[in-house]
């Protein structure tokens, strides 16, 4: 088991099923991903970059895409949810929805490609 399996292990009720969704979909979009950690969180990292992280805090679940250009690029979309720069807050009541996390994993994984080169 990785950083985030063991990360997840560790979450009860339907916060983890609310995360684990967020991953499943994150390892669809880009299936060679690798569990590891990124600014100390358990994060799946593509090319060795933090490519995506899901996180349960006191008040809600948090995607961190670990970069503001990503979240910036997908604001007009989250206009129902609280952001910050860096961090998409959501909760099991209202998630985001499929093709919206697919279009920010798509996003952060071009970014860590255009950085490749």
């Amino acid at each position: 088991m990785g950083e985030v399996g063991a990360y997840l292990s560790t979450i009860d009720g339907p916060d983890r099923g609310a995360l684990q969704r967020v991953i499943a979909i994150a390892l669809d979009v880009v299936p060679e991903a690798q569990e590891g950690t990124s600014y100390a969180m358990p994060a799946l990292l593509y090319r060795d970059k933090g490519l995506l992280a899901t996180v349960r805090t006191k008040e809600f679940l948090s995607l961190y895409p670990y970069s503001g250009a990503v979240v910036a690029s997908v604001l007009e979309a989250l206009s129902d949810f609280e952001t910050t720069t860096g961090s998409i807050h959501y909760s099991v009541d209202h998630q985001l929805p499929d093709a919206l996390v697919r279009r920010i994993v798509e996003a952060r994984r071009a970014e860590i490609d255009a950085k490749a080169r």
